[in-house]
């Protein structure tokens, strides 16, 4: 019986021992799985995923992570990443001629501009609400920086976002009406849900341009915003629109339940050149 007994245990050690090479076996190499999720990862486009699940494991043992904390927090890494890749994609879609902030601007070298006013646009809620947004004030006041970090505001919020000049605005409308595709053009300014016009008043327009940009704010009437930059008063863009029918009907477009920001005359330009020289001093 002792030798039997001893037999039993010298095979279920055998066996136990078999089962665990076996195991051992299937266990894949570090190559095969850093291979795997390298191929999974690119068919699933998960960048972040592939460039930083090393890391967040390794960090994961050192602070004994659950499977599912790492893996959680990998995967909002992997949101958080995609989510900033949109909005620069938004932002480059947008046009903008340079990169302007909100936090860049310098509220102390225009204080005509309330910041409280601003902070509140850029929340972004009559972007939302398909307002309009009118920025008056002479040359040099901070309204294209103004104009400019907005729409950034917007895109990185996740709104579709287009700046234009405003008389280059004209010249694709007039174009495209020339060569049948008025529409098509008009659609597609249609479909951006902020549209940024800038230096408005600052080339007059003949009565052509002037009723193709009033198609324009037309399409985008009470369903998409709209927002303005000009160096000229309301009542001084007749000398712009020289239409006078047109001219009040393009000024209610943009004035009715929008938002108005007079930058003043004071030069932001120059006050904050002055500022940021004796910063340096």
């Amino acid at each position: 019986m002792t030798t039997t007994a001893s037999t039993a245990t010298t095979s279920s050690s055998t066996t136990s021992t078999a089962g665990r090479s076996n195991s051992a076996s299937r266990q894949p190499s570090e190559q095969a799985i850093d291979a795997a999720i390298d191929s999974a990862t690119r068919l699933l486009r998960l960048p972040t995923f592939r460039d930083r699940y090393g890391e967040f494991a390794d960090s994961a043992g050192r602070e004994q992570l659950s499977y599912r904390a790492f893996l959680s927090e990998l995967l909002l890494a992997e949101c958080d990443d995609r989510e900033q890749r949109r909005a620069a994609r938004r932002i480059a879609e947008a046009s903008f001629p340079r990169p302007k902030t909100l936090a860049d601007f310098d509220f102390t070298a225009n204080t005509a501009i309330n910041p409280a006013t601003i902070n509140t646009l850029a929340g972004c809620g009559w972007v939302s609400k398909g307002q309009s947004l009118c920025l008056i004030g002479d040359s040099g006041t901070g309204k294209s920086h103004l104009l400019i970090g907005l729409g950034t505001a917007a895109a990185q919020a996740g709104h579709r976002v287009r700046y234009v000049l405003a008389a280059k605005l004209v010249n694709e409308l007039v174009e495209a009406a020339d060569e049948r595709q008025l529409s098509r053009t008009i659609a597609r300014y249609g479909r951006v849900e902020l549209l940024c016009l800038d230096e408005l008043g600052y080339l007059g327009l003949d009565k052509r341009g002037a009723e193709l940009l009033f198609q324009v704010l037309t399409e985008r009437e009470e369903k998409t915003a709209i927002a303005i930059a000009s160096n000229d008063s309301f009542s001084g863009w007749a000398k712009t629109f020289t239409d006078p029918r047109l001219c009040a009907a393009i000024v209610d477009r943009l004035t009715f339940g929008g938002n108005i920001i007079e930058t003043g005359t004071s030069s932001y330009r120059l006050a904050h050149a002055r500022e940021q020289r004796s910063r340096n001093a």
